[in-house]
């Protein structure tokens, strides 16, 4: 099988590689098996000066870096700079933090003594996507590889420069050859390497379709498992919130990375006493964004990773408009080169529309009035998943009720939702299980092991 950039803004073919063969991921496997063996014995202090190797590389060379990630999926290069800058800032954050985050955690017991000692399980498979193809693999890589582990890469296939780019930064930070390595293999080859006895545990970011075939070959195989998988968040507004901030945040909320991030605002639930002058401001602003060239500075949204997603964001649009949905604006697939998708505003939503279920994986915003902050909140959790919400009021008492009542791994209060390496990041419900980032994140592959002493 070959691995091919096609550039998403012409839809030209920029290199094709070819995916390694059984015996060199065997030899991938052997190397990540002995790598570990030596890399678990490492001081904190060891693994630490060679994960800022890392981010010093990042940052030396973030235009080349963001250029590459440009090229592949699409995203405007200040974007892809903000990634670079974004990973070698989590690096940084787990090199001076892991030592902390996971030493021994005293017990209360009848024990003369007893804690927790946190350890390193083995070689860790990640299944990672196309959307932010530097970001999910460091948000893994970094604390998993602090913590002791050895990681190996499956990528997304249209992103093997970029995938190939992260196993040779490794290496030249001075990591041992086999600590992170990268396999061009197909999603079919998956199962296999989960079943293989050397790989210890498994994590994916990706739709719920891939989540469910990742989890099912770990429970065969009795692995851990975290998965990331898709969501369709809430962006919360109430009479009372400052809707000018709300509005002009909302709109980059969206609009983030063209649309296409598990965490982007997709549902806007509007209280209604400011529902039209939202609506307003909303659809005015979000019909300003200039779409283009990702690599013009002026550029506000590139175009969608491919042409699959632009047709999937195209035909959810048009069942919703075939079944009385109004748009306020875009909704216009537009022609030439490249997989562009102009920001779309969409109101009068019913339940039979495909957006009301599905994920909407591109600028597009489905906006709902709500009566009151009871269907404000009925509203926000009617959906399968439950990533992140964010919820605008300056009334403290409803900041209260509505980070306790809404379903999410994560509530952002009066800000965009936001991975950040300091807060645990994941789902509930379809949107997956488990943590990455944070104390939670790095003690996902330890095992975390009683100790008692008499």
């Amino acid at each position: 099988m070959s691995f091919t950039t096609v550039n998403p803004a012409t839809g030209e073919v920029v290199e094709t590689f070819d995916g390694h063969t059984p015996e060199e991921v065997e030899q991938r496997l052997a190397r990540a098996a002995a790598a570990f063996a030596e890399h678990r014995r490492t001081s904190f202090a060891d693994r630490a000066r060679l994960m800022r190797g890392a981010a010093d590389l990042l940052d030396a060379e973030q235009p080349d870096v963001a250029r590459t990630v440009t090229t592949e999926m699409g995203k405007t290069f200040a974007q892809a700079k903000g990634e670079v800058s974004k990973c070698a800032l989590a690096m940084r954050f787990f090199a001076d933090h892991a030592e902390t985050l996971l030493a021994d955690q005293p017990i209360e017991s009848a024990a003369g003594r007893s804690f927790v000692r946190y350890q390193p399980l083995g070689p860790v498979l990640a299944v990672m996507p196309w959307n932010f193809p530097l970001w999910q693999v460091v948000r893994f890589a970094a604390p998993a590889l602090m913590a002791g582990n050895v990681g190996l890469l499956k990528h997304a296939s249209n992103v093997p420069r970029t995938a190939l780019y992260l196993g040779d930064l490794f290496r030249r930070a001075g990591f041992p050859e086999g600590c992170f390595t990268t396999l061009l293999v197909s999603s079919g080859e998956v199962a296999k390497i989960i079943a293989d006895e050397r790989i210890v545990a498994v994590t994916l970011t990706g739709s719920e379709r891939a989540g469910a075939s990742v989890a099912a070959a770990a429970g065969d195989a009795l692995k851990k498992c975290v998965l990331e998988l898709g969501g369709s968040d809430p962006f919360v507004v109430t009479a009372k919130a400052d809707l000018d901030r709300a509005v002009s945040v909302g709109v980059r909320a969206r609009t983030q990375n063209a649309g296409q991030s598990c965490i982007a605002a997709k549902r806007f639930i509007v209280e209604a006493p400011v529902f039209d002058r939202f609506l307003e401001r909303f659809t005015d602003q979000m019909a300003a964004l200039r779409v283009g060239d990702p690599m013009d500075p002026a550029t506000d949204l590139g175009p969608l990773n491919s042409r699959a997603q632009q047709d999937e964001v195209d035909a959810q649009v048009e069942d919703a408009r075939s079944k009385g949905a109004t748009v306020t604006c875009g909704g216009e697939r537009p022609g030439g080169p490249g997989f562009y998708y102009p920001p779309t505003v969409l109101t009068g939503i019913t339940g039979d529309m495909r957006v009301a279920r599905e994920e909407v994986f591109g600028p597009v915003a489905l906006v709902w009035p709500a009566a009151d902050l009871r269907e404000v909140v009925r509203l926000a959790n009617d959906t399968p998943y439950g990533l992140g919400a964010s919820v605008w009021t300056g009334d403290q008492s409803e900041q209260r009720r509505l980070v306790d009542e809404i379903d999410a791994g994560q509530v952002f209060v009066n800000a965009m939702v936001a991975s950040t390496p300091e807060l645990p990041f994941g789902g509930i419900k379809r949107s997956g299980y488990g943590r990455e980032l944070s104390e939670l994140g790095i003690k996902e592959f330890c095992n975390a092991k009683a100790v008692w002493v008499a």
